[in-house]
């Protein structure tokens, strides 16, 4: 791996470890982890809102492409070559399993935006996590009708113990009588080592087959996934076009890091060509 970039350990002591799962092959945007955001690839953003979480003690990009990998050390970034896996969190179990620590947080390598104040709440849910619960989910309120309808965008529906009891693609609830709230699962999880042994474990259920979410894996056999309210108003990059969406907002924030550039490739080496959009 690359030398840690990321916080010291909290005050506290605990020892939370976010994990970047990131993959070439998606079918709706391959090459999506290096696509270029600004001056930077996109999982270089990503990690950045990790390393401006204050509960982290280190963050880490999980892949199983070696273009990926070649990128994070250009970058300076920490990466653990992993294995084939069917979905992130997988991913993230494997690397549950080479890394030491008290609980994982597993970030979408497609949200540029995530609130670093997101991600330290999710790790103080696991702080205070309880023996039934086995998994910590980040929701947020969905406002947009577009995002409603949007397919790419997964929708959850909470019991009144803040317990997930379904996520769709769909927009659910169905509104047949009145207008309900929609809530968005972001790609945000927390877990003990115990718990991603568990899901390693468990077969894939036709619900998580047919909708493509992994955290239904949990709820398909029964366990208990708590969710968490944060504060959400990023852009998700799941397609090229929303890339051209984050574009535009990336323009509109704050400079923060427009000192930072990409560093040369060492002389003699082949430099990774993020692929460009647009």
């Amino acid at each position: 791996m690359a030398a840690t970039t990321a916080s010291p350990p909290t005050a506290r002591g605990r020892r939370h470890i976010a994990v970047i799962p990131c993959r070439w092959g998606a079918s709706r945007f391959p090459g999506k982890p290096l696509a270029l955001l600004g001056d930077k690839p996109l999982l270089w953003h990503v990690h950045q809102r990790c390393l401006e979480a204050t509960s982290l003690e280190s963050a880490v990009v999980a892949t199983d492409d070696a273009r990926i990998e070649a990128a994070c050390r250009e970058l300076g970034i920490d990466c653990v070559l992993t294995g084939q896996h069917p979905t992130g969190t997988d991913r993230v179990a494997e690397c549950a399993g080479r890394l030491r620590a008290d609980a994982y947080i597993n970030v979408q390598g497609d949200e540029p935006f995530i609130e670093p104040s997101a991600i330290d709440a999710v790790s103080e849910a696991l702080a205070d996590l309880g023996n039934t619960i086995v998994a910590v989910n980040a929701y947020a309120e969905l406002r947009d009708t577009a995002a409603v309808l949007d397919h790419n965008v997964v929708k959850v529906v909470i019991g009144t113990d803040s317990q997930a009891l379904m996520f769709s693609r769909q927009p659910l609830p169905y509104p047949r009588s009145s207008r309900p709230s929609f809530l968005r699962q972001l790609g945000l999880y927390g877990f003990t080592r115990e718990a991603l042994e568990r899901f390693r474990r468990l077969p894939q259920g036709p619900l998580e087959q047919a909708e493509g979410v992994e955290m239904l894996r949990f709820v398909e056999h029964g366990h208990r996934v708590q969710m968490v309210p944060v504060y959400d108003d990023g852009v998700a990059v799941d397609t090229p076009e929303d890339l051209v969406r984050a574009t535009t907002v990336l323009s509109r924030r704050p400079a923060a890091h427009a000192s930072l550039r990409l560093p040369t490739a060492p002389r003699g080496s082949s430099a990774v060509v993020p692929p460009r959009v647009g």
